[in-house]
């Protein structure tokens, strides 16, 4: 038998409460809810981060991306590459199996870019590898840019180099800007100051994308003995949300960002009915989730009383469970039994290890360290087993926790992220931490620090363990210092 096409579709700050298939009443998702219906749902996904590029690092990588210089906070558009050369990622490990490899969609990985005056864009920009402030006036876009997903595994390329709300405000293809970028942006919705193409349209980039990956998948029908994974990374339903194609407006009860979560599971129906047609669905797996947890509102601040991350608390950006709980469905027709449910903790960077071992590859020493393949508990009717006992979760801006069974420790107090408050200072006598039992308290609402000490001594030495050889301490403390309202109490 062939080996099975392979198809990942990431959204961006889409959280498990966006999707009917998860419980939402006020944005409808078919297209998800069919993968769920014909595949598995599972409820107890994680993402490595609460935030985009470290999540992203770690399902392209395998490996947590606090191993990297990367402690909090994400790329910006013009910050250099993030996964290392010479690291394997998912698609040179494919590629090495025999696949074709491509990416359409959002990277926000890092670029390399070459200034006006020959030289290659800092490393850093005022001491940060996120070259926050760096706006790309003095990038000379005709020059090829390099060090992005072509040179870290796939064979093409078509994208942006990060988020919609930063420049360069341009396409991507290979190592190409489409066009020069060579004015400034006319209209600034919540982005950053930069330089655009002529014609550029925030509306138009997903559905650019979703036509951009139903011709690679029809390019790959036309020789359908080799096998292809196609790596589909979606700008929505990040910000700016105000700026959607007008066939979504209104399709939900959920404002802006509910017309963007329904786009987003139209580009999944768009991907979908092409595997349908292209006579490719028997043999093809098809995997969906999302980087990191949603936000709470729309633009105008409304949220319509729809909860973007469910039950959970917290969102994008925090330790908390909204921050990194993510929906993951997955089908793979004759394989995974239709209609499934997986209630076993699963980590997005274990999808490295598990597609390396459907298409029957192999990882090489030292790579993808901490991915574990769940394929177990795809191929059983009624998954009970677990595949991995903990998993370490990190917020965007630098705040630890670890979940091991079903207990969750953070190290710290605070959402270390978005939410009020954002770190705090124990009082004398005060938990240092937080304790949940996410089983039976999975809202994360009754704090068991102080009850349960030897389970807290357990998890503190088992993440310290982990975590500090790269990254000790005393970084963690003055990190959590940056912020301005460090100690500020409820």
């Amino acid at each position: 038998m062939r080996k099975p096409n392979l198809i990942l579709i990431l959204a961006d700050d889409m959280g498990i409460g966006d999707l009917s298939c998860y419980g939402a009443k006020k944005i409808m998702t078919p297209h998800m809810d069919a993968i769920a219906r014909n595949g598995m749902r599972f409820t107890d996904a994680h993402a490595t981060a609460a935030i985009c590029t470290p999540s992203r690092y770690s399902i392209m990588t395998g490996r947590y991306c606090w191993k990297t210089p990367l402690h909090h906070s994400v790329l910006r558009g013009f910050a250099p590459p993030l996964i290392e050369k010479g690291r394997p990622t998912l698609a040179s490990v494919l590629k090495r199996a025999g696949y074709r490899t491509a990416a359409v969609g959002k990277w926000h990985l890092g670029l390399e870019w070459t200034q006006k005056d020959g030289r290659t864009v800092p490393e850093t920009v005022n001491g940060d590898i996120r070259a926050l402030g760096y706006d790309g006036f003095a990038v000379d876009y005709s020059i090829p840019v390099t060090g992005g997903p072509r040179e870290r595994g796939f064979d093409s390329w078509f994208g942006i180099a990060g988020s919609l709300d930063m420049p360069p405000y341009c396409f991507i293809e290979n190592e190409r800007t489409l066009g020069i970028p060579s004015r400034e942006k006319e209209t600034y919705y919540n982005q950053s100051r930069g330089l655009q193409v002529d014609g550029y349209r925030e509306e138009e980039v997903d559905t650019t994308f979703a036509d951009k990956a139903v011709a690679r998948l029809e390019a790959c029908a036309q020789d359908a003995d080799i096998p292809f994974f196609l790596y589909l990374a979606a700008a929505a339903p990040h910000v700016p949300c105000n700026r959607r194609p007008g066939f979504v407006i209104g399709k939900t009860a959920a404002g802006d960002r509910g017309d963007m979560v329904y786009l987003f599971d139209w580009m999944v129906g768009q991907v979908t009915a092409a595997v349908r047609r292209l006579g490719l669905e028997d043999n093809t797996v098809i995997a969906v989730t999302s980087d990191n947890g949603a936000v709470s509102r729309c633009e105008n601040g409304e949220d319509y009383g729809h909860r973007s991350n469910g039950r959970f608390r917290g969102y994008k950006r925090d330790v908390w469970e909204g921050g990194h709980r993510e929906p993951l469905l997955i089908q793979w027709p004759g394989i995974i039994p239709a209609g499934t449910t997986c209630d076993r903790l699963v980590g997005l960077q274990d999808l490295f290890a598990t597609f390396t071992e459907i298409a029957g590859g192999a990882i090489p020493p030292g790579a993808a360290e901490d991915s574990v393949s769940i394929l177990p508990l795809l191929t059983a009717a009624q998954p009970r087993c677990a595949c991995r006992r903990s998993l370490i979760h990190h917020s965007g801006n630098g705040m630890f926790s670890i979940r091991k069974d079903h207990w969750k420790l953070i190290d710290g107090l605070g959402s270390g992220g978005a939410t009020e408050p954002l770190f705090l200072r124990p009082e004398p006598g005060e938990a240092a931490g937080q304790l949940y039992d996410s089983l039976n308290d999975p809202e994360e609402s009754i704090d068991l620090w102080n009850r349960h000490p030897g389970v807290v001594a357990e998890l503190m030495g088992e993440l310290d363990r982990e975590v500090c050889p790269y990254f000790d301490r005393k970084g963690i403390e003055v990190m959590r210092a940056l912020d301005p309202r460090h100690g500020q109490r409820a």
